[in-house]
């Protein structure tokens, strides 16, 4: 029973930074999204914090629980990361197509970083003031920091429909943008393939390193 109570306390403590990381990321596209001139997401609710809104079963919910008790139970790393239901953006309705959907996409890992800069602040206050806030909130920082920027590293990778995908078509020649276009479908595939042979890391390690160094300078964390 004691084991079972440490395994929610611990769900509860990783669970909340890893549900709004998700559900933050998508609502920061759909806020761009309507500052450029596109009110879809706003119409359908999906602008908010309500994380309810954002959750999608499998990759807000199982996937990372499932990685969360693999790591649990066999010791090995806490490798995490999800995905919330994608925000509905309708390019034709931006000012600027091309231009706006860049930034709509960078908004997404852009308020990662933000967050994990957030959670960074909320453990070094945690640090200096130790005998006022519990050890539970600092774990809980931590994993905020990591999983923001474990996040952020996941959706730069240029594969379409990753948000770093559109980013990298919005700046190709229309010829070449429209055959990149064309992956899209097996986009997901490729990532899975990537995270199965160990390469999706080997690609993330150097975004999260960046950021970590940004991070450390500003918050001295």
């Amino acid at each position: 029973m004691a084991r079972m109570d440490s395994i929610l306390v611990t769900i509860i403590l990783f669970g909340v930074p890893a549900i709004l990381a998700i559900t933050l990321h998508e609502a920061a596209h759909g806020y761009t999204a309507r500052k450029f001139g596109d009110r879809t997401a706003e119409m359908l609710g999906r602008i908010t914090l309500n994380p309810i809104k954002h959750i999608d079963p499998v990759g807000t919910i199982l996937i990372p629980l499932a990685l969360f008790l693999m790591a649990k139970f066999t010791g090995g790393p806490m490798l995490l990361f999800g995905w919330a239901k994608p925000v509905p953006i309708q390019p034709r309705n931006f000012r600027d197509p091309i231009r706006n959907m860049r930034w709509v996409a960078a908004a997404g890992p852009l308020s990662n970083l933000a967050m994990a800069f957030g959670w960074a602040a909320i453990a070094k206050l945690v640090m200096l003031f130790p005998g006022m806030l519990g050890s539970g909130l600092i774990t809980m920082a931590l994993f905020g920091v990591q999983f923001n920027l474990v996040l952020m590293a996941l959706n730069l990778i240029p594969i379409l429909p990753l948000d770093g995908g559109r980013v990298l078509y919005s700046f190709l020649p229309w010829k070449l943008a429209m055959s990149y276009a064309r992956t899209e479908p097996y986009g997901l595939v490729i990532v899975m393939v990537l995270l199965v042979t160990g390469v999706l890391w080997t690609l993330m390690e150097p975004l999260m390193t960046a950021g970590a160094w940004l991070i450390g300078v500003f918050t001295g964390l």
